[in-house]
Order: C-alpha cells, then sequence, then structure tokens
C-alpha cells in the first residue's frame, strides 16, 4: 500500500521515527508495531488498547526495503512488523523471523483461502494475513478530452498522451516499478539477463522526463488536488482518492498487474512477544478487519468482516476487481541474488 500517513500519535511515543529497545526486559503493557504509512486504523488501535490494556507505539515506512534495511540495521525493537509476500520469504531465509505458528492463533480460523497458505509461508509459522490489494494507475479522468479513454495498458504510463506528460507520479517501491516496467516490456521480472535489465532501464529512463515525482507517499492526496494528473499507485489509495473526487479512476493494465498481501510478523529482535501474538489475533477479527479496509481501503482476508464494510468500498473501481480482469493479478515472486543486483544498479542510475 502512499500504499498504506497517519501522522495522529496512536499513544505518547507514536511515530517518533525510531523505536530504540534500550536496556530492560519487556512490559506486559507495551506494544511497538512498525507499519506502512497511512496503513494503521486509529480507531482500531484505541480498540485494542481499550480491551487489553497494552499501549501501542506506532513506527512507519514506505517500502519493504526501508523496512529490511532498518532491521538489519539493529538498534530499533519492534514487536510487530508487515513486510509485503516476497519479503516475508526473505526474512525467513535470512533468520530475521520468530516463528508463533499464526495458525494456534483463535482468530485464524477466520481467514479465508488463499491466504491461509500462502506460498511464502505455506504452514504460517512466521506470518498472519493483513491485508492484500494491486498495483496499477490511477488518474482523473477530468484531463481526457470528451469521448477520450485511456487503455488498460501500462502504455498510459510508460509512454503517456501529452495531457499526462510531466504530470506522473511513480511510486518509489522499487519491486512494483521493475515488476509495471517488465510486464509491459514482456520481461521476466526475475531476469538475470544484463540485457534484459537494459531494456528496463532504458523504459524507465526515457519515461523520466515525464516524471514530476518519485513517491509512495500522499498519492492519493496528489491526484485529488491535481497536483499530478497520473500516478502508479496501489488501489487502495486510489480508492481514496475516488472516495473525495469521482473523477479518479483506476487501471488494471492488460499485461499484467501486480498482486501483492502483506502480513504481520514478529522480528527476532521483539521483547513483547505475547502481546505481538495478542494484536495478530486481534487485528484477524472481522470487526478488526473491517474497520482496517474501511480506513486503508484494501481488502482484507477475514472470512465475514465484508457485512461490515462501508458501502464506498464495496462500490469502488479500484478496489472491486473486474471479473475479466481477474486473470491478470500476477504476484511478484523472490528473485536471485544475481537478478536483485541488476535490479538495483538500474534503480539507482533512474533516481540519479
Amino acid at each position: 500500500m502512499s500504499k498504506k500517513t497517519w501522522m495522529a500519535a496512536v499513544s505518547v511515543a507514536a511515530l517518533t521515527g525510531m523505536v530504540f529497545g534500550g536496556a530492560g526486559s519487556a512490559k506486559a503493557d507495551e506494544l511497538f508495531v512498525f507499519n506502512w504509512t497511512n496503513y494503521t486504523s486509529p480507531e482500531v488501535i484505541e480498540k485494542f488498547e481499550e480491551e487489553t490494556g497494552i499501549s501501542v507505539t506506532l513506527d512507519v515506512y514506505t517500502s519493504n526495503e526501508d523496512l529490511m534495511a532498518k532491521l538489519r540495521a539493529g538498534g530499533a525493537t519492534y514487536d510487530v512488523a508487515l513486510p509485503s509476500d516476497s519479503y516475508v520469504a526473505r526474512m525467513i531465509e535470512e533468520d530475521m523471523l520468530h516463528a508463533f505458528d499464526a495458525r494456534s492463533l483463535s482468530n485464524f480460523d477466520n481467514v479465508t483461502e488463499p491466504h491461509d497458505a500462502p506460498y511464502y509461508d505455506p504452514e504460517r509459522q512466521y506470518s498472519a494475513p493483513y491485508m492484500w490489494g494491486t498495483t496499477g494507475i490511477g488518474y482523473n479522468k477530468a484531463a481526457l478530452e470528451d469521448g477520450e479513454e485511456l487503455e488498460h495498458s501500462w502504455k498510459e504510463l510508460f509512454e503517456p498522451r501529452e495531457q499526462f506528460q510531466g504530470e506522473i507520479g511513480m511510486l518509489d517501491e522499487i519491486g512494483d516499478v521493475m515488476q509495471a516496467a517488465a510486464f509491459y516490456l514482456d520481461i521476466d521480472a526475475c531476469t538475470e539477463d544484463p540485457d534484459d535489465w537494459r531494456q528496463i532501464q532504458e523504459l524507465l529512463l526515457d519515461q523520466r522526463e515525464h516524471v514530476k515525482v518519485y513517491s509512495a507517499t500522499g498519492t492519493d492526496a496528489s491526484l485529488v488536488s491535481g497536483e499530478i494528473l497520473m500516478h502508479h499507485m496501489w488501489n487502495g489509495a486510489a480508492h481514496r482518492a475516488w472516495r473525495e473526487d469521482s473523477n479518479i479512476d483506476y487501471l488494471y493494465p492488460e499485461e499484467g498487474v501486480v498482486f501483492w498481501a502483506d502480513n504481520m510478523v514478529i522480528p527476532n529482535s521483539a521483547r513483547n512477544i505475547e502481546n505481538a501474538k495478542k494484536f495478530i489475533n486481534f487485528m484477524m477479527s472481522e470487526e478488526a478487519a473491517a474497520m482496517t479496509s474501511n480506513f486503508t481501503g484494501y481488502s482484507n482476508t477475514v472470512r465475514g468482516a465484508s457485512a461490515m464494510l462501508s458501502d464506498d468500498l464495496r462500490e469502488s473501481p479500484a478496489v472491486n476487481v473486474p471479473e475479466e480482469f481477474g486473470d491478470r493479478l500476477k504476484m511478484i515472486p523472490p528473485c536471485s541474488q544475481r537478478s536483485d543486483e541488476l535490479r538495483d544498479r538500474v534503480w539507482t542510475r533512474v533516481l540519479q
């Protein structure tokens, strides 16, 4: 999810930018959560605190890379973090996560297929589902001529029409950007062929003159304000923009649409493991899942939560994937180290 900026304090120490573990041991009444921006409902946190007496401190990030870098660097202690699918696999491989067996939690019975046994953690030993969504193209229909329609294609983003040139926003999330480019060029996003990555680099460099900003923060507000006319974005942000302005629409490119799923995990450095398990279990309840979806604009994985969703969420073109577009949704797989190295070089060049 950006995809996922709530800047109100969840607790006295919230959003300080760093949660320091310090000396001392776990406390019975505290929990440190590391989540994406715009991805945590204040009402849900308040409800959890009221029901459990546990005080939640929230810190935020804008990309999976930021999350991984902060956890690898140490010095910050979090009890719950929320990586995306392939990053869960990486964290398991790097022995970064505490095994807690999500299936042993009472509310796991609410989890629907296929989220109960995903490829990256089929036994759900290290993770539990949070929200899921897509990465596509949000745009303002007011920029179009009468009768003009956009194609459901990445061409609209990478070879934009005149009115969108210089008015484009791109996510600064490397996986989503590279996968979009790979979809458009019909290249495997995990390729180890330098020639493939040169093609991706060329596409992104050619597009750069039309890009006003690379950012995952405030993408919905940018569209609504008219600061940006087209944005590579997560569907929940597109939904929030559409909720404010019905001229905002969302494209599902025919070449492929990234389908992602975010998950709750307990880092190995966590000090409040029991509180983390209480929080994860709480978030899989029907009410908490529905409240989170209504706030974020993303779909949840909990059976029975749909009855409590807001009407606008049920009607949103960015949230409800048209049936005929269902086969366009594809998850980003974890890639080899060689592929990641080539990808990182391209991304560094694009952002220079």
